[in-house]
């Protein structure tokens, strides 16, 4: 085990995709698959379930990503201890969606005071036109959104992240045990319908596009609720791979399962004004999250 498997690993983990990680990576997939299929011969588990969908972490899988990110980042951290007095400093005003900042700003955050201990970080939650008008009227200086469902031509973005949605059902469901199902069928079970940051017009966006639609019994904006609900068999549910947890707060099983057509991903990246001058501290934050996601020497 070396760190180009670990490397390739969560690249693959965070994209959903081998093909997507060896894009972000620059390399061959064939690279990314060998290097997985040597971690599963080294640890004994599978750490992905393969489809024609994607690459689904198993229990496994999503215990070893933790302790994976955790290695990377602390070789990062050995790499940078020059950066420990970094010139990079003040204050920079940050935006983010309740989805970002809940499931995927937390261990960035963490590794950025590391990283620029001089630099203080102003974090505003906000739903997605809120930030649009702080960004145009200078009063934010970047943000990390939703990118999936932003349309401002006056904002410009650089997705980092693409987290698949898959269906949601708990754990004993004929889906489940099947692994797949149809919109036909799905429309026949009782959904339940997150509405925070804009869930439901996406769910509905795609759902337009062919001749089922959803039976809902509830709208909620609590992932939390969703995630019960789904979990004691009161209903199914698409989302993300993101804020996918395997269990409830009850500890119940949650799976997920593949459908028979294609639903968008949820992107997540940087959001900023066009044109505008930013500053050193928002170029820094910007090249931080391009070099952990886009860049082949990431970690």
């Amino acid at each position: 085990m070396n760190f180009r498997h670990l490397k390739f690993f969560v690249a693959t983990a965070e994209s959903g995709q081998v093909s997507r990680a060896a894009n972000e990576l620059s390399i061959s997939q064939s690279a990314v698959t060998s290097a997985i299929k040597e971690l599963e011969a080294e640890l004994g588990a599978p750490l992905f379930i393969r489809s024609a969908q994607g690459m689904e972490m198993t229990e496994a899988g999503r215990d070893f990503l933790a302790s994976s990110r955790e290695i990377l980042e602390k070789l990062d951290e050995a790499r940078r201890v020059a950066q420990r007095q970094s010139p990079v400093k003040g204050t920079i005003s940050i935006a983010a969606t309740y989805t970002v900042i809940g499931y995927f700003l937390p261990y960035h955050l963490n590794r950025l005071k590391q990283l620029y201990p001089n630099l203080e970080i102003r974090l505003s939650e906000l739903n997605r036109e809120s930030i649009e008008e702080g960004l145009l009227s200078n009063r934010f200086d970047l943000a990390v959104v939703l990118t999936s469902n932003l349309t401002n031509p006056e904002i410009e973005t650089q997705t980092l992240l693409r987290s698949p949605r898959r269906l949601w059902a708990a754990n004993g469901h004929k889906f489940i045990r099947r692994g797949k199902a149809t919109f036909e069928e799905i429309s026949r079970e009782d959904y339940i319908m997150l509405t925070v940051d804009e869930a439901a017009h996406t769910t509905m966006r795609y759902w337009s596009l062919n001749t089922y639609q959803p039976h809902v019994t509830l709208r909620t904006s609590s992932v939390e609720a969703v995630r019960s609900m789904v979990a004691n068999g009161q209903g199914i549910t698409i989302l993300s791979d993101m804020v996918y947890r395997p269990w409830s707060l009850e500890g119940k099983r949650i799976g997920t399962a593949a459908t028979d057509q294609d639903i968008p991903s949820m992107d997540v990246g940087l959001a900023w004004r066009k044109g505008a001058d930013l500053p050193q501290s928002a170029l820094s934050i910007a090249d931080y999250f391009r070099q952990s996601f886009l860049s082949a020497g990431a970690a």
